[in-house]
């Protein structure tokens, strides 16, 4: 790439055209799962009032926001998530659907944040969530989907691992050891990091609430039976669906984001190589506060981001096949080729027959030697060159994975272009 003087702002990413044929291949991807799934599309404005995310989100975010003043003087942000908009849309438009609502969105989140690996500042973001159902099945369900996203990517139990955990395990625990009721979320946001910090950190954070590291541990690493029926009810459902293999209980996840109520969960590479490259839980109390106790619905999702599984993709040989299996040049069905230059009103009559027939054509704009037409249409993926020369309306249609090449008049191109055609 030349030394150019404008490139992308730091954490902000240009789309040429492969690098956009990959990521049409996760979009499509998840939709095609999602839809399988009974999820229907939606869309939020990608920026919204500030006061939208600062309600309810805590955890680090409101220091990551993209936030300023616009030219009315309006406090705005660049959308950090999802959930938010979620949430007030759903408040707005849940009595024209029938429930529980089953959504997905996929699109662009915003971050001011250090650019490292695995993490932008602009990152697009698979959102799918179920809203109006408080049972375990929708936590099952929603669970399954992200798995089966996952295997879609060709992803096996062998690379990756749903780790589950349930934040009323933690909020009964903080409350049997007598941390007061208005500093149960700072309990909770020291366990959020209790894998990340060192040791020694920790430590001085849990003094606060005098309790001892080695007891945390012990108490992650070997949970009492039972301590969440609603992890071990989601299990029974995801075992029932032959998904058991994905999924592990694992006290460490709770998840920074204030709104979340229960059970939540991330997916991780199975060697820990990258951070997580999906995760959610249930927030049963956020269309209520969205929507000032207008709206209340309980609610279910996960979100999964492009740049992290992109790295995990490359680093797993099965997944690599499929994307590059994908993203094989495949943008021209026929590539026209002008091999005698005073035929070329022929050629574009021609053409812009087969255009309207369906057929994706491309042609020369300008004079061009034969040979490097012929290479173009190897370089484009073209299924077929179509080579016109002072024979028309004699043609020869070149088969370019096989070199094979048969001599037709128009209706008989028709009939090998269009076999199906009446």
């Amino acid at each position: 790439m030349p030394n150019m003087k404008f490139q992308p702002l730091p954490g902000f990413r240009d789309f040429a055209p492969q690098e956009y044929a990959f990521r049409a291949y996760l979009f499509n991807t998840w939709r095609r799962v999602a839809h399988r799934y009974g999820f229907v599309e939606w869309e939020a404005p990608t920026v919204e009032a500030t006061e939208l995310y600062l309600k309810k989100s805590g955890g680090e975010l409101p220091t990551q926001l993209f936030r300023f003043k616009d030219q009315g003087e309006r406090d705005i942000t660049l959308r950090p998530e999802l959930t938010a908009s979620l949430g007030r849309i759903a408040a707005s438009y849940q009595m024209d659907y029938a429930k529980p609502l089953k959504w997905f969105e996929i699109g662009s989140c915003f971050r001011y944040e250090k650019p490292q690996k695995g993490r932008l500042r602009e990152f697009v973001q698979f959102n799918a969530d179920i809203l109006g159902d408080a049972g375990e099945g929708s936590d099952a369900e929603l669970i399954a989907l992200a798995i089966d996203c996952m295997r879609e990517f060709g992803f096996t139990a062998d690379d990756f691992v749903v780790r589950i955990s349930d934040r009323d395990v933690w909020i009964a625990y903080a409350m049997e050891h007598g941390v007061a009721e208005d500093k149960v979320a700072d309990f909770l946001s020291v366990i959020d990091k209790f894998e990340r910090d060192r040791p020694e950190v920790s430590q001085q954070k849990l003094d606060a609430f005098g309790m001892k590291r080695e007891d945390l541990e012990a108490f992650i690493k070997n949970p009492p039976a039972g301590c969440s029926p609603r992890y071990d009810a989601v299990y029974a459902e995801l075992q029932a669906r032959g998904l058991a293999d994905y999924v592990k209980l694992d006290l460490y996840v709770v998840r920074g984001l204030a709104y979340y109520t229960g059970l939540v969960f991330e997916i991780f590479d199975k060697g820990h190589s990258l951070r997580a490259v999906a995760g959610g839980g249930r927030y049963n109390g956020l269309v209520s506060t969205l929507s000032d106790g207008a709206v209340d619905m309980p609610a279910t999702g996960f979100a999964m981001g492009d740049a992290v599984i992109a790295h995990l993709i490359e680093a797993c040989p099965a997944a690599r096949a499929l994307r590059d299996a994908a993203l094989k040049p495949d943008v021209c069905d026929v590539c026209m080729v002008l091999a005698a230059p005073e035929m070329r009103m022929q050629m574009l009559s021609l053409a812009s027959t087969l255009r309207d027939a369906g057929l994706r054509v491309d042609l020369p704009l300008a004079p061009a030697k034969m040979n490097n037409q012929l290479k173009r249409a190897d370089k484009i993926g073209a299924t077929y060159a179509l080579i016109v020369g002072s024979e028309f309306p004699e043609v020869e249609l070149k088969t370019m994975a096989t070199r094979q090449s048969v001599r037709t008049d128009l209706e008989g191109l028709m009939t090998e272009l269009l076999p199906d055609a009446d």
